[in-house]
């Protein structure tokens, strides 16, 4: 699954603490980010409170994941239901299974406006981040969680 980026290659987030979007830079921002280790927690830049990697998602994002998963699943729970139905079969039991199991549609994919200004932490300046405009601070960094002001 593919999420969209903005334009400056920024992909949205949701805090698990206090639900505010942002964007963290997918992929490395500069050379110097090339050269260092994925952290293994994040802060939110909003209030400060540390995630793990995968914690991150906001619910567009889940509920695009879900759209997507829902036909696939659909089609093996049919496939794998004709598959016992034909197992259950015998000379004294006839099944058959008439219809079909309704498939979901496929959701539009998901478009990431170009919003959000950047600002960039003193202490990891290689890991930028976006907040709302309507934002002042205090920011966090992104990786290490100290307050900042812009």
């Amino acid at each position: 699954m593919s999420l969209p980026l903005d334009n400056d290659g920024f992909l949205r987030r949701e805090c698990p603490h206090c639900v505010d979007q942002f964007k963290w830079h997918h992929g490395p921002a500069n050379a110097e980010a090339e050269q260092q280790p994925s952290p293994t927690t994040y802060y939110c830049p909003l209030c400060g409170q540390p995630a793990g990697p995968d914690s991150w998602w906001t619910r567009e994002q889940i509920d695009y994941a879900g759209g997507l998963m829902a036909p696939v699943a659909a089609r093996m729970a049919e496939q794998e239901l004709k598959a016992t139905l034909k197992q259950a079969r015998s000379k004294y039991v006839k099944v058959d299974l008439r219809g079909s199991v309704d498939t979901p549609e496929t959701p539009s994919p998901l478009v990431e406006p170009d919003d959000m200004v950047i600002v960039t932490s003193p202490c990891h300046s290689y890991e930028p981040v976006k907040v709302p405009d309507d934002t002042s601070g205090p920011y966090h960094c992104l990786v290490c969680g100290q307050a900042f002001a812009v």
